[in-house]
């Protein structure tokens, strides 16, 4: 994964030879992010690029791979599954595998994490109803402990990346 990562951080300083320091890459994913919908004229009019070029640009951080993909969000409440929690999982002996291939087979795991401590995985379960998350918690319990905590509310939803390095803030992950 190591090489992956410094094969794609390679291709994207062949852009600008730079990682993400250029303003012009961090407002495209910015934009992109907030609509990944948007028409290439468009989202070159707000970066100062001819869709021509924004569409390439695009293109080379998708082969990149910093863009990993566009994609919707579906509120889990709208249909039917009001219910999430995050389940720590800690496999019984011999049993790691066994977890990983279960939480995969899983439809309501929409999220599988390894993770260090004392717990091997941190698994997201979307469900219906709490006797919904109970079914999938017994059957990890055939193969180690689990942990859960049943959200109640999200203050902070997910949200974009922090890519710019602003005073008070976190500084870039990407670049300089």
């Amino acid at each position: 994964m190591a090489k992956d990562r410094r094969r794609s951080e390679a291709s994207v300083r062949d852009i600008d030879g730079s990682l993400l320091d250029n303003d012009v890459n961090v407002r495209l994913l910015e934009a992109l992010h907030a609509d990944p919908r948007i028409a290439m004229s468009a989202l070159g009019r707000a970066v100062g690029l001819s869709p021509p070029a924004v569409t390439e640009r695009v293109q080379r951080l998708v082969r990149a791979g910093v863009i990993a993909g566009f994609s919707m969000e579906v509120d889990p409440a709208a249909v039917g599954l009001p219910v999430a929690a995050y389940v720590r999982v800690r496999p019984g002996p011999g049993q790691l595998r066994r977890i990983a291939d279960l939480a995969r087979e899983t439809p309501q795991v929409v999220e599988c994490h390894r993770i260090t401590g004392e717990d091997c995985f941190l698994l997201k379960v979307q469900v219906g109803a709490v006797d919904e998350l109970e079914e999938v918690l017994d059957r990890f319990l055939l193969y180690g402990q689990t942990t859960t905590s049943i959200v109640q509310s999200t203050p902070v939803p997910r949200r974009p990346l922090p890519l710019r390095c602003d005073e008070g803030h976190a500084p870039n992950p990407y670049g300089a």
